[in-house]
């Protein structure tokens, strides 16, 4: 895609990789649309406003990359979103349950409780679990 075709045409295509399952094209797709927003803002006047906010898009390239388990990226991605927006559970959420998928259990456990305290969210327990299971004395 190219940038003469509209932004939110270019926006629901990439929606619609992201749906059908190709999340690799669709990281592709919405990496290029953040570069772009990232860079009009860059470019624009402190009176024009930008359509789409970067913070909604980092989210959906971050869940694309972790799909096409591309986990180091989707790492970053998700540490721009925490810092542009602290409170945003899901992407505390996203950011544990990546490093419980990359083998960091030790390093998810805090994101995974602040997912757990900011948006009622429950910590999974099937991942890297610290508590030893309960014996069975019988």
């Amino acid at each position: 895609m190219n940038t003469t075709t509209p932004f939110s045409l270019r926006l629901s295509w990439a929606q619609g990789l992201f749906e059908r399952g190709d999340h690799a094209a669709a990281a592709t797709a919405l990496a290029e649309l953040v570069d772009e927003v990232e860079s009009s803002r860059e470019s624009s006047s402190e009176s024009e406003a930008v359509l789409h906010s970067v913070t909604d898009l980092r989210l959906m390239l971050a869940r694309a990359y972790f799909q096409s388990a591309q986990l180091g990226r989707a790492e970053a991605t998700l540490t721009q979103v925490i810092e542009q927006s602290p409170t945003d559970s899901y992407a505390h959420l996203l950011l544990g349950r990546t490093l419980q998928r990359a083998g960091r259990h030790a390093e998810a456990a805090r994101p995974l409780a602040l997912a757990e305290i900011l948006g009622d969210y429950e910590r999974p327990q099937a991942y890297g679990s610290s508590r030893p299971e309960p014996t069975d004395p019988a």
